[in-house]
């Protein structure tokens, strides 16, 4: 498989600047791979489709605000400094990006908040991610973390063209949502609404939980158009032993087994047992699936539209097929779906 096989037209208009007016109200796209249909729906009636025993799995990674502003020593300037991964909560170092990368450089200080009252000193420009900046707090640990909080935005992907409104701090988290460590939300997650969680309870379908903490390489462009040649980048990952036997226990019984998000799908995949079974988990992963790939654990998704030659695009187009997955994308757009992380959702029996 080739980058350019991933490639095709999406209109600007299609990529979803605002939520939807309710979580499960968004539009849902039903593909049947045993019959090769496609059908529409809307979100909430995903439950339609899943029986008692059956288990969805979600990712309660939570998202936190790691976008700042902050201003240049001397100059002034002002830059964008985005929070990707702390490296030590005693030196408070983190790997960051910065926007205009450009202008700064190692020593550099940086001063945010009205008062000025956080300071970072850039004190690596080497890493792949960007840079790596102390940041110089006097207060405790907690202190340095509440202040990040109050100072820091909702991460917004960058092809939203608009200011971030209070809806977003709610609108682009899961309802069910954790343990921070994302810096994007696992948007697949974000239809589901506290009323269709609870008549999925209440039909007895099982829900399993693993954390595994979105980062920017998700998002990273593919550069190489050989795909064996693309490295993905680590991502945390935790399974418990409590999601572990309800999803073993459903292999067993054959139920239907549905990963909520290509974040889910990558973790499941990365902890299969030599027996096609699900493992705990504790640590980082770069898997990468992209066709052919055979699948062990999850027998259907729910994701939203990916955009072109993203590595997400891949990773439905192994599961549904290359041809069927064209072909499914090709409607939405003549069916004016809306892609991207507040887009329209798909479901892939």
């Amino acid at each position: 498989m080739k980058l350019s096989n991933f490639n095709f037209e999406l209109p600007s208009s299609l990529l979803a600047q605002h939520p939807a007016s309710d979580r499960d109200e968004s539009r849902l796209m039903v593909l049947n791979r045993k019959e090769g249909s496609i059908s529409h729906q809307t979100f909430k009636d995903v439950i339609n489709f899943f029986d008692e025993g059956d288990v969805m799995v979600l990712n309660n990674t939570k998202v936190f605000p790691a976008r700042l502003f902050g201003n240049k020593e001397k100059t002034g300037a002002r830059i964008e400094v985005f929070l990707l991964r702390e490296l030590s909560e005693e030196q408070r170092l983190w790997d960051v990006l910065v926007d205009p990368a450009r202008k700064i450089r190692i020593g550099n200080k940086l001063y945010f908040g009205p008062d000025e009252s956080l300071v970072a000193e850039v004190i690596d420009n080497t890493t792949s991610r960007g840079r790596t900046l102390r940041f110089l707090f006097d207060g405790s640990y907690a202190e340095f973390r509440t202040k990040l909080k109050e100072l820091g935005q909702t991460p917004l992907p960058k092809y939203i063209k608009r200011d971030v409104e209070d809806q977003d701090t709610e609108r682009y988290q899961t309802i069910y949502a954790k343990h921070e460590g994302a810096v994007a939300a696992p948007t697949a997650g974000l239809h589901f609404s506290k009323h269709l969680l609870k008549r999925l309870e209440i039909k007895g379908v099982d829900l399993a939980e693993l954390t595994l903490h979105v980062g920017l390489g998700t998002f990273s462009p593919v550069e190489v158009e050989d795909l064996s040649k693309h490295k993905m980048d680590s991502e945390e990952l935790i399974i418990d032993q409590k999601a572990v036997e309800t999803v073993n226990n459903a292999l067993q019984e054959k139920r239907r087994i549905c990963a909520v998000g290509t974040t889910v799908m990558r973790g499941l995949e990365s902890s299969v047992s030599s027996r096609n079974t699900l493992n705990t988990y504790q640590g980082w992963t770069h898997k990468f699936i992209f066709p052919p790939y055979d699948f062990s654990i999850a027998n259907c998704m729910i994701t939203n539209f990916h955009t072109p030659k993203s590595t997400l695009l891949m990773m439905v187009s192994a599961f549904a097929d290359p041809d069927f997955i064209k072909e499914a994308y090709e409607e939405a757009i003549k069916e004016d779906y809306n892609f991207y992380s507040y887009g329209d959702a798909m479901l892939i029996l």
